[in-house]
């Protein structure tokens, strides 16, 4: 027969859960990205551009990276596109 033992250490680090993965750029806070300051992409601005329209709202096109996304999360919750 074989035995197989986890050790549960000390350390903060989990995986699922609430919280983002801080070493996994898809899952970090927008406000905390590196590159959110800059322009929204081309895909963002597309598939806000569509959320928008859905929602009957108008998005300034000067949207950074990080608002964008933020935009598109909310705008996703509110039309129902992202479940």
């Amino acid at each position: 027969m074989v035995s197989i033992v986890v050790a549960m250490s000390d350390s903060d680090d989990t995986i699922g859960g609430t919280r983002p993965d801080p070493d996994n750029t898809a899952s970090k806070d927008p406000s905390d990205w590196v590159t959110g300051d800059e322009p929204m992409t081309g895909p963002q601005r597309s598939y806000l551009d569509t959320l928008a329209r859905q929602a009957g709202e108008e998005l300034p096109a000067d949207l950074t990276k990080a608002q964008a996304s933020e935009q598109i999360e909310r705008l996703q919750e509110e039309t129902g596109r992202g479940q």
